[in-house]
């Protein structure tokens, strides 16, 4: 069963039965694109790392023919899926490599895998992520100019938050394009338990004003 997966995700683009593979059984709301469109850039790779195969995954690597980087049609590489998904080993897996850039953001919005997984709630990968001195926890996004606190914030994920805030090099003030930070987008969401928390910390304003409304 894995060799016919690799052979179907080796040279993924030219096989339509791919991309039946990885599309069956999915809602029209979690796939990661039309069922009518070619994806042009998504890998075998990225059909791995989004639906989390750990075995696979390790077994494609193997192979050597895997550029960890190649981005898809919305500039998303293979750990960028992973981790905005919520698979941790696989994410742990594409970390081991020295040619992954944990901090390659997508074109359509400019988030991170960083901000993904914040974004998302997943607070095990924020934490993973978090581990290397590489990873930039303050990197703003292209659209909004969010940064993944802004992000976990806005999204009322308590435990991402407090994990982002563990960081020493973390900007707790860091606005995005129209001023706002963290704790205004927490106050405007009403996430009061995330509201709490940089509450507590000597280092946050709460004086920083939204330049697009202020």
């Amino acid at each position: 069963m894995k060799m016919l997966a690799l052979k179907l995700l080796d040279r993924y683009d030219k096989h339509i039965s791919s991309k039946m593979l990885l599309l069956h059984g999915m809602s029209v709301f979690d796939r990661p694109f039309d069922q009518d469109d070619t994806p042009p850039g998504f890998t075998g790779l990225h059909g791995v790392a989004y639906l989390g195969c750990v075995e696979i995954a390790v077994a494609l690597l193997k192979m050597n023919k895997c550029d960890v980087q190649a981005t898809d049609f919305y500039g998303n590489t293979a750990i960028a899926w992973a981790a905005g998904r919520g698979h941790e080993r696989v994410t742990r897996i594409l970390l081991e490599r020295n040619d992954t850039n944990p901090n390659t953001a997508d074109t359509q919005y400019g988030r991170t895998p960083l901000s993904q997984a914040a974004g998302n709630r997943h607070e095990e990968i924020v934490r993973i992520l978090l581990e290397r001195d590489d990873v930039n926890p303050n990197q703003a996004g292209t659209l909004l100019g969010q940064t993944p606190l802004s992000w976990a914030a806005e999204n009322g994920h308590e435990g991402v938050v407090r994990t982002l805030l563990e960081r020493d090099d973390i900007n707790p003030n860091k606005t995005d394009t129209n001023g706002r930070t963290p704790l205004w987008w927490a106050t405007r969401r009403g996430h009061k338990g995330v509201m709490r928390i940089p509450l507590k910390g000597s280092d946050v304003s709460h004086n920083i004003a939204d330049t697009k409304y202020a």
